[in-house]
């Protein structure tokens, strides 16, 4: 039985994967936005230039270190907002292709924190940027759009996969690593032109992608370490009651051998993963696996 337009929506969100969550909220951004635009035309130009000032100090990045201070949100609000079409268009539809890609190696959160970090560490470098060169000071900058997300979810895919091989245009084979180097190459050709794109912001979503995929499984990647800091601060703060402790030395007997008996069979799943690694390599290890050999290398510590 074929679903309607209003149960695939439904379906797409609860069971899409996080690429088709982040693809709805700059959708429904972008609509609030050229709503708003379109109804404030009707009362005026003044009426619609009032609205967009507005919506910048709302949605856009301000792109000079005052902007910052000013306007911190737009370091988030940004990396969701389009006010063009096209460049929604573009964004999504790589957002589309590389999240599927994506999600086939890591976690939806994973993904969701890639974005995330490689939006906020773009703007950030695009305001460095025009702090140190000369060149780019005197052009007006503001960043908006998640192309610096994007980028950072296309490359993780492509340093964690470089030999993947996608068909552009549905056509041509390629490997995703070349394409991603031609990506590359034409942010650092065009770094300096006033083409109202923000280079930068690009080759910081691209130093967040490759940073992702580093010390993959430890505690000190980038994204496993933003991940324990969102659990830890979410995690509620319990009321801690001084505990009377009787001596009893049966007790102490059993437990100890419980716990002794728990580590060994602990020690032998550890055992066998290692084993698992030094057969088929890491990439071969299920979630789960990779989850066990985690905590195990926190608990040794």
């Amino acid at each position: 039985m074929s679903r309607t337009f209003t149960e695939e929506i439904k379906y797409q969100w609860n069971y899409g994967g996080m690429y088709i969550k982040l693809i709805g909220i700059n959708l429904a951004v972008f609509l609030v936005i050229n709503v708003a635009l379109s109804f404030a035309g009707l009362m005026g130009y003044s009426a619609q230039l009032n609205t967009h000032n507005i919506l910048n100090q709302i949605f856009v990045l301000h792109g000079d270190l005052k902007g910052l201070v000013t306007h911190p949100w737009g370091l988030f609000t940004s990396i969701f907002a389009h006010f063009g079409f096209y460049h929604l268009l573009m964004n999504m539809l790589v957002l589309f292709f590389v999240g599927r890609m994506f999600e086939q190696f890591f976690t939806s959160k994973q993904l969701l924190y890639t974005y995330l970090l490689g939006g906020v560490v773009g703007g950030l470098v695009q305001i460095i940027a025009h702090q140190l060169f000369p060149g780019l000071q005197n052009s007006g900058i503001y960043v908006v759009g998640a192309s610096g997300s994007v980028m950072a979810i296309f490359m993780a895919v492509a340093f964690y996969r470089p030999n993947l091989t996608v068909h552009l245009f549905g056509i041509l084979p390629v490997r995703i690593i070349i394409l991603a180097g031609l990506y590359l190459l034409s942010d650092l050709i065009n770094i300096s032109k006033d083409d109202q794109i923000a280079h930068f912001a690009h080759l910081g979503g691209t130093l967040i992608g490759y940073l992702s995929v580093q010390n993959l499984g430890s505690p000190k990647n980038i994204i496993t370490r933003l991940e324990n800091l969102f659990s830890k601060s979410k995690r509620p703060k319990v009321k801690r009651t001084k505990m009377k402790v009787v001596k009893n030395k049966d007790y102490n007997t059993r437990s100890d051998e419980a716990y002794n008996e728990f580590k060994n069979i602990e020690q032998e799943q550890v055992d066998a993963i290692l084993e698992k690694i030094k057969k088929a390599g890491y990439d071969s290890l299920t979630k789960r696996e990779k989850e066990i050999l985690f905590e195990y290398s926190r608990n040794v510590k």
